[in-house]
């Protein structure tokens, strides 16, 4: 039920206005995209619904991360909020959506990154592997948190050009999922 992760956003965001704000319309935008692609892609009902869903809460562990200028102050870097949002899901219950939390992040992080870049992160896979997964992480490639530029979708080029930056492999991923996910 789509109005269930707008419960979870508020249960961890009461303390957190401007996080929230930030949160829902970033995710609301993703979601939008995800759900046309998944429509596009004639995926059944029930996916498209759980694509929509988890795309509203992909980034449900932000709070927890120090980011001020999205208005958030927590303890951990920003990089962690994937595997924060996915330990956050665990404990409501809702393990397959926690998994598009953790790996959502870029065009996914393998054990490798992780370790060669010497990231804050758990040392496990945190590749998107469903489907549902691939087109969440792709479309909140378009999307930023930046409060100037919420709801703005970037031109694919730009999307390209920041992932470039994290290796030829991110960017060739980001272009096989343009071929299939592309609108």
């Amino acid at each position: 039920m789509i109005t269930e992760p707008y419960s979870i956003i508020s249960k961890y965001y009461q303390d957190h206005a401007a996080a929230r704000k930030i949160l829902i319309e970033h995710s609301e935008s993703v979601a939008a995209k995800a759900f046309r692609i998944a429509e596009k892609l004639n995926l059944p009902h029930v996916e498209c619904d759980f694509i929509r869903e988890a795309a509203l809460l992909h980034d449900i562990g932000i709070f927890l991360t120090h980011a001020p200028s999205i208005g958030c102050s927590g303890a951990f870097p920003y990089i962690s909020h994937g595997y924060l949002g996915h330990d956050l899901l665990i404990k409501e219950g809702w393990p397959k959506h926690a998994l598009v939390c953790e790996r959502h992040t870029g065009a996914g992080l393998t054990i490798e990154d992780i370790q060669r870049q010497n990231l804050p992160l758990p040392h496990r896979s945190m590749m998107p592997v469903s489907m549902a997964e691939q087109i969440i992480t792709y479309a909140d490639k378009f999307f930023s948190k930046d409060p100037g530029q919420l709801g703005v979708e970037q031109d694919v080029d730009i999307v390209r050009e920041k992932l470039q930056k994290y290796g030829a492999d991110k960017l060739r991923t980001f272009n096989e999922w343009h071929e299939r996910f592309g609108e």
